[in-house]
């Protein structure tokens, strides 16, 4: 394992020789990582390398047939999706997902589905980090742009209150105006506390805000390191960076 950073935590996450099969074809092969308490960590890689698979089988939608997945020292792998966010794992799915005919209010409670009753200071909290939900807190969801629907989905999950919050490609489609305030949000949250695992085609966004990053080909670890460190490495900057190269 690559070295973490001075004033990291303990790990949060730790994934150990995890397989996950789609039929005959092998999506994840025998993977093992860790995202430490407090952490932003980036997956990179191209499409098909596991990456969103990866996120799936952490937030419990997917099942490995071997490894382990394990929060906050208690092994997680085969518990299901609701009870992973009932003990603090959020994710926000590539695409977003939002419910388009619920208002932005109505969606933002469906976030804090497993208390009681929605916490009021976790709303304000919300809708000041996202002031754009605040303007259009009555409107369906589905009449929002894809900015602002990516701003929901993620408010939405922040409402329940995550210790870890799984991000799957939070810039796609959006305009990169929209992109650097996605990231600068996701720098806030990570500041509150919640621990991030990130997955990000916009590699060069993603590493700069991560304290670490693995890389992925067809379904294993093929680097690791600081966010800096993967930055300069020749090798992800040939297959991820090369618009910023040749800009350079």
């Amino acid at each position: 394992m690559t070295d973490v950073p001075a004033g990291a935590g303990r790990p949060l996450l730790q994934v150990a020789g995890v397989e996950v099969r789609y039929g005959a074809i092998a999506a994840l092969k025998g993977i093992s990582f860790e995202v430490h308490d407090g952490e932003i960590v980036a997956l990179l890689g191209a499409n098909g390398a596991g990456k969103t698979t990866t996120q799936k089988t952490v937030s419990g939608m997917m099942r490995p047939v071997a490894g382990t997945v394990t929060f906050d020292g208690r092994r997680i792998d085969g518990i299901p999706a609701h009870e992973l966010i009932r003990r603090g794992v959020c994710h926000v799915p590539e695409g977003r997902h939002v419910f388009p005919r619920m208002t932005v209010h109505e969606n933002l409670e469906m976030g804090a589905f497993r208390f009681r009753t929605v916490d009021r200071d976790d709303l304000d909290r919300v809708l000041t980090m996202f002031p754009r939900l605040q303007e259009r807190i009555k409107q369906p969801a589905g009449t929002l742009s894809g900015g602002e629907q990516q701003m929901l989905a993620i408010g939405r999950a922040l409402m329940g209150k995550p210790r870890l919050l799984l991000l799957d490609e939070p810039s796609m489609g959006l305009a990169p105006m929209i992109v650097a305030q996605i990231f600068e949000i996701v720098r806030e949250i990570n500041q509150t506390g919640v621990t991030v695992l990130l997955v990000e085609q916009n590699a060069a966004q993603a590493l700069s805000l991560a304290d670490r990053g693995y890389v992925l080909e067809t379904g294993e670890i093929v680097l690791e390191g600081t966010g800096q460190e993967l930055l300069a490495d020749e090798r992800v900057r040939a297959a991820y960076l090369g618009e910023e190269i040749a800009a350079s």
